[in-house]
């Protein structure tokens, strides 16, 4: 079974040039830093691609298999995200995992419980080694 995040933005009116560009230059910087070459990063959709006529951004990210890359992906993609909200001003925003909605708090950005634990995240990157998926 798989999991994505799903995000997307809204406004009645389009992207302009220096928005474009600067959702350009997210896209590449968090591209370049994205942890593991061999796991889907930051995917936005083309123009047009998107399912209303005022979505101005759209994308999502398949999220690991491996239990120890979920959360820094997440955290990633999250951030990733968060970069892209504050690139394009006054659009409606909707970030979700499937059918989970990611909260957006002003300080931190889109942000998960536990997603920068680095004792959850170790255990996470054992159960990968463990037999049965069991930690142990």
């Amino acid at each position: 079974m798989s999991v994505s995040v799903y995000y997307s933005a809204r406004r009645a009116e389009p992207l302009t040039g220096a928005e474009s560009a600067a959702i350009e230059r997210v896209v590449a910087a968090r591209t370049e830093t994205f942890p593991y070459d061999d796991e889907e990063s930051l995917h936005l959709y083309g123009p047009g691609d998107g399912d209303e006529d005022d979505e101005i951004v759209a994308g999502s990210t398949k999220l690991p298999g491996d239990p120890g890359r979920w959360l820094p992906v997440t955290a990633h993609v999250l951030d990733s995200v968060s970069e892209l909200r504050r690139a394009v001003g006054g659009a409606e925003w909707h970030v979700h995992l499937d059918d989970v909605d990611v909260p957006w708090d002003e300080g931190e950005g889109y942000v998960l419980p536990g997603m920068r634990d680095a004792a959850l995240v170790a255990e996470l990157g054992g159960l990968h080694d463990a037999p049965d998926g069991q930690a142990g």
